[in-house]
Formats: C-alpha cells, sequence, structure tokens
C-alpha cells in the first residue's frame, strides 16, 4: 500500500514561502495498491492528482466531510470534465439534504461557475455513517467522529496493511480530556492497532485552551489517542495555516524533548510518499 500524502494544511490553503517546506494545500491524501487509487478528501491537495497518470474507468473520492478546505479541489479534479468517466464520491449521511444537494451549494454559482448537473461525468453518490463496505479490493470501514457538522473517520485496510484518516477529530473533547474507556473514545475501532494513524494535530496545548469545541486537536491529546489506539505510527497533519515551517520544527523539536512515546511519530508533509507492506 502506496500513501501519498497531497494536501496537509488545516483550515485554509497558504501561500507563502513560509509554509512551503511542510506544505500550502488543504486535506487530501491518495491510497495506491495494484493499481487501484483512493481519494480521501478533496482539499486543494487534490491538484496533485493531475500530475500522476491514472487511466481506470473508475476513480473513488471518500469525503470526510463537507467543510470548504475539505472540497476545494472538487473543483478542478480533471475527472470531472471527462465524458464518461465513472466518479464515485462517498460522504456523511445526514437526516435533512442528501450529499448530492450539499455538494450542490458549492458547485454552482455564484461560488463556482459550473453546476454539479452540467458535469459530463457518471457521478454516483454515496451516504454513508457507521458503516463497512468494499471499495475493489479495499475493505473500508467508517464512524462519525468528533467535529462540528456530520463527520466521519475511515479505517482502510489493504491487502496487507491498514491506514486510518481521521484529519478533522477532536476525542479530547469534555470536561476531564480523552475518556480512557475503548468504548467511549471517539474512533477507536478505527484507529486500533492501525500501521498509520493520519491524525489531526492543529494546536499546541496553550493554543488549544481558548480553542476546545472548535473540532480539533493539540498535538498532546492526539499522541495521547495514537498510544490508546496502540497504532504503530502517527502522523500529525491538519497543521494551523498560522504556523510558518519554522514554527511546526520547533513544535516537533519540543515534543522529541519533552516526550518519550512508545508510538512513533511524524509531522505530516505534503508530497511525501509512504510504502506500507
Amino acid at each position: 500500500m502506496k500513501i501519498k500524502l497531497c494536501g496537509v494544511r488545516g483550515s485554509f490553503q497558504t501561500s507563502d514561502a513560509e509554509t512551503k517546506n511542510f506544505g500550502t494545500r488543504t486535506s487530501c491524501t491518495m491510497v495506491m495498491e495494484d493499481g487501484e487509487l483512493l481519494i480521501l478528501d478533496a482539499g486543494s491537495g487534490i491538484q496533485h492528482f493531475n500530475s500522476i497518470n491514472f487511466s481506470a474507468k473508475r476513480v473513488d473520492i471518500l469525503l470526510t466531510h463537507l467543510h470548504m478546505d475539505h472540497i476545494l479541489g472538487l473543483g478542478f479534479f480533471s475527472p470531472f470534465f471527462i465524458a464518461g468517466q465513472e466518479v464515485h464520491i462517498w460522504g456523511p449521511k445526514t437526516s435533512s439534504q442528501t450529499l448530492r444537494s450539499r455538494l450542490s451549494r458549492y458547485l454552482s454559482p455564484p461560488l463556482f461557475p459550473v453546476l454539479l448537473r452540467d458535469l459530463p461525468c457518471n457521478l454516483i453518490f454515496h451516504e454513508i455513517g457507521n458503516a463497512e463496505f468494499e471499495i475493489n479490493h479495499f475493505k473500508i470501514k467508517s464512524n462519525y467522529i468528533i467535529h462540528p457538522g456530520p463527520t466521519i473517520g475511515f479505517r482502510v485496510t489493504g491487502n496487507h496493511s491498514v491506514f486510518t484518516y481521521m484529519p478533522d477529530h477532536e476525542p479530547a473533547l469534555g470536561c476531564y480530556g480523552i475518556i480512557q474507556e475503548p468504548d467511549w473514545i471517539s474512533g477507536f475501532d478505527l484507529a486500533l492497532n492501525a500501521d498509520i494513524l493520519y491524525h489531526d494535530g492543529q494546536y499546541t496545548s496553550e493554543e488549544y485552551k481558548t480553542k476546545k469545541g472548535w473540532g480539533h486537536s493539540c498535538i498532546k491529546d492526539a499522541l495521547e489517542y495514537a498510544s490508546l489506539c496502540k497504532v504503530k505510527k502517527i502522523l500529525l497533519a491538519h497543521h494551523d495555516p498560522a504556523h510558518s515551517d519554522e514554527q511546526l520544527d520547533k513544535i516537533f523539536l519540543n515534543i522529541q524533548a519533552n516526550r518519550k512515546e512508545l508510538t512513533k511519530y511524524e509531522m505530516a508533509k505534503e508530497g511525501s510518499e509512504i510504502d506500507l507492506p
């Protein structure tokens, strides 16, 4: 299984030179194995897709939620404009509106010049919640997790490896931080024993004090979460757009100096490729 990090920035895209090392684009990750491809989220990082040689009849996009930084790149996704190309979009189910109608609010004027209904591709929607399903040979589990608005995380199982994806997640929300009982930990079943956990680590502990309930995690809580879920390695992602490369480097050095984690950890970088067995 190969994982390519196409966008790791949170909330909105950056454009200055001080953020180019860790990356400027918003959430998007590609998972590839045996010639098959999954695209997790469709932030501005989905532009990386246009640079790969992919000609399959079917392409799948799995959306964790519909905040703008996670769907911003949809309007520039090249398969949308190929007649007959089969495009499957998977996203969280709600009781009020369909996935198609919610996405149409972005892919329509005045926000975007092309209407969703006018795209020439064969567009197929799948509304999911707490579910298990298969896309080609990938086995996927989705569960609702803690983040404002309907939001799901994904556990992707390939031939030999497990990748868990929760870019926007606040498992420590509550009076006493992360609950220690597995049955009550948000997303626990998705992350348990994963080879790689891609997880929200937007804030420092000091920043998080004034941003509880915003739907994001501080790095301290993300590392504790990874330890509780017994993951082999965590990628700390959804970097705050206000954090420069220099600041992120300092944050990482501070982690190394003050924590002795059993779980391996790394700061996610746009463009990185990870090969799992």
